[in-house]
């Protein structure tokens, strides 16, 4: 198995997955400007969660378009972790952007509440509606500001289907979804993204003390690393495992990311003739 080669704010980065960090921060402050530019829209719109990958999208649209162009829109819930709060208002105000707070508490109680099954909700299903309530609330903000939604979904998750669709899968552009998480850690080191924003568990905070890691029973480095063999190198789960992954580990890897690929698949349609014969 590679072995480490650095540390960021105590997180491992895998050999084979170090970036030219400038390079790629041109290339992703590029594709922002090319993109808006095309669109016509003058204003990025984007959900602070307080994460690293909100964060480090948000430094790349200041990058790119000024940060008089830039919106962050914080989306706290009932269950939302006053930290998370804390470390989106602390982006902010590090890029000076303005920022709304808009509480999904009141939409999200009352979209349960009306479930014929409401009581018996379970975490993940409350949190699937609170993503997409967010994302409800950021494309009603676009309209206001006559902006585009950004998203900040990595790769990783991409790869394992660890998003919602219809939620934060709903993005009009999105500059980091070509980056593994241990690359998102890189380029938001490089480019100044608070350390205790980089440093901290990972979590779309859906609920009181969950973490990416320990609610899919996996750690970023590792899944990184295989899924990289897997999607990039097209390398067989056999040839993953003789390489020292651990066997189990690799399945379920394997099984995240072939039971999520209609998640990555185009929204098929059935195709009809054109123009429909007369009967």
């Amino acid at each position: 198995m590679p072995s480490e080669v650095a540390r960021i704010a105590g997180h491992v980065i895998p050999l084979e997955l170090q970036l030219d960090t400038a390079k790629t921060a041109a290339t992703c402050e590029g594709f922002i400007r090319d993109y808006f530019e095309a669109a016509g829209h003058a204003t990025g719109i984007i959900g602070l969660s307080g994460g690293i990958d909100s964060a480090l999208v948000a430094h790349l649209l200041v990058n790119a378009l000024g940060r008089d162009r830039v919106r962050g829109v914080f989306m706290p819930s009932d269950t939302s972790a006053p930290s998370s709060l804390e470390d989106a208002r602390l982006v902010a105000r590090q890029l000076e952007i303005a920022t709304e707070e808009i509480s999904i508490a009141v939409p999200l109680q009352a979209v349960v509440a009306g479930l014929p099954d409401g009581q018996a909700i379970t975490r993940v299903r409350r949190g699937n509606i609170a993503a997409r309530l967010r994302m409800i609330t950021l494309w009603d903000r676009s309209a206001v500001h006559q902006g585009l939604v950004v998203g900040t979904g990595n790769r990783t998750e991409t790869m394992i289907g660890y998003w919602t669709m219809h939620g934060d899968g709903a993005w009009a552009i999105n500059p980091i979804g070509g980056l593994y998480k241990s690359q998102v850690r890189q380029l938001a080191a490089h480019l100044g993204v608070a350390e205790q924003v980089i440093a901290k568990a990972p979590s779309a905070d859906l609920w009181p003390g969950q973490t990416d890691e320990g609610e899919g029973g996996f750690d970023y480095p590792t899944l990184d690393q295989v899924l990289y063999r897997l999607v990039d190198l097209r390398r067989t789960p056999q040839a993953i495992v003789a390489e020292g992954f651990d066997a189990a580990t690799v399945a379920r890897i394997v099984e995240l990311h072939t039971r999520s690929a209609f998640k990555r698949a185009e929204r098929p349609i059935a195709q009809i003739a054109q123009p429909l014969p007369r009967t």
